[in-house]
Parts: structure tokens; sequence; C-alpha cells
């Protein structure tokens, strides 16, 4: 799907581009004023290029070399007609490493080798090879040495980073930034609000639980279950192929339809649901503190019936994703978006991050 209109392109424009594993997806965002603005957006399925079954597809990374992958961001680019430059890639949550540990009180200006230090001991590659991030999640670095602190800490691989970065010379863009999923997906959906809040990004070979703090991202853990297994339980249930699969879920999920599929499907999402609650449970147990509203993001969260699913498991207020909140787009395109909303939240918020 593509989709492209005249907009009046403004001086500071960006494209936010993710790369998954199902489909490639590009916002491009420009600043009207203090207020984004929804300029194009397009969409390539990446099923049709792959030479093995979905089963052996989800185990991998990126899956195509940098050169195909430029091909397919670029054919997407023309077809759009976007002529923005200045581009963030999101990186995937399984080519990136998340962990926590805590560091004695110090001073702001211990903290870059105390990390490094501590690193050794949670990254299974040697550092040379990697790129380290960090925030501090809990606690204040001060000279006067009074509190500990809390570091999420961010490793993404070097060779990773360097096929973002052959990617976009290959498509002629300027690479501005790279970025985890997860941080993408906060500020499209949480960014400003005040409360504690479970981001659910349910992809196609893996599901992503994070929790967000007051604005601050305190820990993030995937599993693997998620929209490629439903597809394939369908499938294998019904003696559908993987095509009529996921159409009949899209289309019917856990609603009445000519087939029951919601007895095939509902152990799947359990099991999804208490991987969930089992992330909610151990950051009340170590911070006293309840989510108070689940947003559910990713291909798979306009499943129908999945929203009142989850709504009688967890007891809280669910809500489907929507990245264009607040934004200037035409009113014509109110439908679609709601419709394509959730799949667009990563490439819409790494779009934000070019215009901060």
């Amino acid at each position: 799907m593509v989709l492209a209109w005249p907009f009046k392109k403004r001086a500071k424009s960006f494209l936010g581009i993710d790369i998954g594993t199902a489909e490639i997806r590009i916002v491009e965002l420009s600043r009207y004023g203090d207020q984004e603005k929804l300029e194009n957006y397009g969409s390539l399925s990446l099923a049709p290029f792959y030479s093995i079954s979905p089963t052996i597809v989800k185990k991998g990374g990126l899956l195509f070399s940098s050169k195909r992958l430029a091909e397919l961001v670029a054919s997407i680019l023309a077809e759009a007609k976007m002529e923005t430059k200045k581009a963030c890639f999101s990186i995937p949550d399984f080519s990136t490493l998340f962990t926590t540990f805590t560091l004695p009180p110090m001073g702001e200006e211990e903290i870059s080798q105390a990390v490094k230090f501590e690193a050794r001991r949670h990254v299974p590659l040697p550092l040379s090879e990697v790129t380290l991030d960090w925030l501090i999640t809990k606690g204040k670095p001060s000279s006067e040495r009074k509190e500990e602190l809390e570091i999420l800490l961010v490793v993404v691989p070097n060779r990773i980073i360097d096929q973002y970065n052959e990617i976009a010379e290959l498509c002629g863009l300027e690479l501005k930034a790279l970025e985890a999923e997860v941080f993408s997906l906060e500020r499209a959906l949480v960014k400003n609000q005040k409360g504690v809040f479970c981001l659910v990004d349910i992809g196609a070979r893996s599901t992503t639980c994070s929790i967000i703090d007051n604005q601050t991202l305190r820990l993030s853990y995937s599993f693997d279950t998620a929209g490629n297994d439903l597809t394939e339980r369908l499938a294998k249930t019904f003696g559908f192929d993987y095509e009529k699969a996921e159409v009949l879920k899209k289309n019917q999920g856990l609603l009445e339809g000519e087939k029951d599929l919601s007895a095939t499907l509902k152990p799947l999402l359990s099991a999804m649901a208490s991987e969930i609650s089992r992330v909610v449970q151990n950051f009340y147990e170590r911070e006293g503190k309840e989510v108070n509203t689940y947003i559910i993001a990713g291909s798979s969260a306009s499943l129908p019936g999945l929203k009142e699913y989850f709504a009688q498991y967890f007891k809280k207020e669910i809500n489907i994703a929507f990245p264009f909140s607040g934004m200037l787009y035409p009113s014509l395109l109110e439908r679609e978006l709601k419709k394509i909303g959730p799949s667009f939240a990563i490439a819409t918020g790494v779009a934000l991050k070019g215009l901060e």
C-alpha cells in the first residue's frame, strides 16, 4: 500500500523508516509551527520477496542484503513521491540487547566509564564490536553521593549499524539517527503523558512489552509469541495456506464467522497475555506501581476482538495505538489512518525524532 497527496513541503521534514520482517513502512512528517504534519506515508509487504517459508523467516534478522533492502526502500519513496532526504531508521528489538543494572552513587562525569566497565558483565560480545547507549532510569548523579543509579543499557552490534548506514547511502538518504524501536514507540504513543503505561508491540516475529513510568522507559522485554504464530496456527488447524490464514486472521480474528477461529487463537493470546502479566507484575513487585493503561501496537494490534479480549484479561484500560493523534492531516484519511495506525507507530516515532 502506498499513498501520496500534494501537501506543500515545509523547510524541516523527516522520514521515519521501519524495516520489519514482514513489511517496510515509511512516514514523512514536517513541522508546521508548533505542530507536526503528516506529509506522506507508504509501505511494502516483504512476503512476495521471500523464497523461504514464514516459519524460517521469522527466526532471522535483517533477511535481505543491504542492496536489496535499499532497492525496496527506494521503490516506496519513488512511488509515494517522497522528496525528503533526511531520515531516521528504527532498529528492530531482535537486533538490540536491553539490560538493567545499578551503579553506586557517583557524579555525572564518572558514569560513562562506570557503565562501560559494568557492561562487560552483561554484553555477550566484545565491546569493540558493539555500540552502547544508556539511560538513567532511577536516581540522579550527584557529587554528594547519596543514591544509587539504575541504568538501562542498550546494546547494538556494529554490523547492524553498518548495514543501516549502507542502506541509507544506497538510497541517497542522509541518515540522521538510528534508534531502538521501543524509543520510537514511546515517543509516538506516550510523549508528554504522565502515568505508568505498558506498551505492547505485536510484530510478525516477536512481541515486545515495555513499561513507561512518567515518560521514562523502565524496562523492555521481548518474547517469541507474535503475529506469525497466530497465522501459522490457523493454517495448520484448518488446512489453509498461509495467505488465506492471514486474511482470515485480519478480517475475522476472535469474532464469530463461518469457522470458529477464536478457539484456535485464544491459547496463543493467553500465552501472550501471561508473558505481559509477568512483566507487569515484576515491575509492580520492584516499584510498587501499577500499570494504568495498556497500549497495543504492531501489525496484529487491529486483530478483531483483541482489544476486548485484553480488556477482560487485564481489567485495565486498553487502547489501540494511534500515532497520528494531534497531527495535521486530511480529515478524509481519518478512517484509513485509524486502520493502519498500530503498524505505523514505530515509523512515526522515529520520524518525530528527526523533528526534535
